[in-house]
């Protein structure tokens, strides 16, 4: 299928997440109407929870005072923050393919295609949306998360890597609702990386 490439934004400063869900939610429709390209848009945001909807109430621990916002994308409880590469990524996927679950395992191969550029080594696991690596005594932990929403088969939403977040908001959620598995980064992981440096690894393995 015939298809171009999408525009690549960034947003290197700190984006407040209302203002995002309102670019993206405008973008969409856009997108819909032949108005506007198909977009992947790369932010931080301050730190934040947010509640996809598939979130329960007792998966949030303790906010430590910070905002937690209800969301659309599928998906229970998650963190963002400084550190964290956030990829919104909106496509059209009737000039496509119509396949969600298709397109999910397309952002998890992407994801594990641009850590290992990096050394990382981390997998997908049946049942557990997201990438996986295997921590210390084989601890299995997540570096990614992946939530999207779908809108008259537009995408929006996407995934979130783990560069050099505070992982210590993270113990405020029982993320994704998996409280067996713990949560890793770039960071914790040896690696040093910049956000702009996984940036440009993944405009450069961008399967879009």
């Amino acid at each position: 299928m015939i298809k171009s490439s999408p525009l690549w934004l960034n947003n290197f400063q700190l984006v407040d997440y209302p203002e995002a869900l309102k670019f993206m939610e405008r973008h969409v429709h856009s997108i819909r109407a032949n108005q506007e390209q198909e977009l992947i848009w790369c932010v931080e945001h301050p730190p934040i929870f947010t509640a996809g909807t598939s979130s329960k109430a007792e998966h949030l621990l303790n906010s430590f005072g910070l905002p937690v916002y209800q969301t659309g994308r599928g998906g229970q409880y998650t963190y963002h923050g400084p550190g964290q590469l956030v990829v919104y990524v909106l496509l059209d996927l009737e000039k496509r393919q119509k396949d969600i679950r298709l397109y999910i395992s397309t952002l998890e191969e992407w994801v594990i295609k641009t850590l290992s550029n990096f050394n990382i080594l981390a997998e997908q696991r049946t049942g557990r949306v997201g990438l996986w690596i295997k921590g210390v005594n084989n601890q299995e932990e997540k570096i990614a998360a992946i939530g999207v929403r779908v809108t008259k088969w537009v995408t929006w939403h996407g995934l979130s890597i783990n560069v050099c977040p505070n992982l210590s908001h993270f113990q405020g959620i029982i993320p994704c609702g998996l409280s067996e598995y713990g949560i890793t980064s770039f960071e914790k992981l040896g690696v040093k990386a910049t956000l702009s440096e996984v940036r440009t690894e993944l405009e450069k393995n961008s399967p879009f």
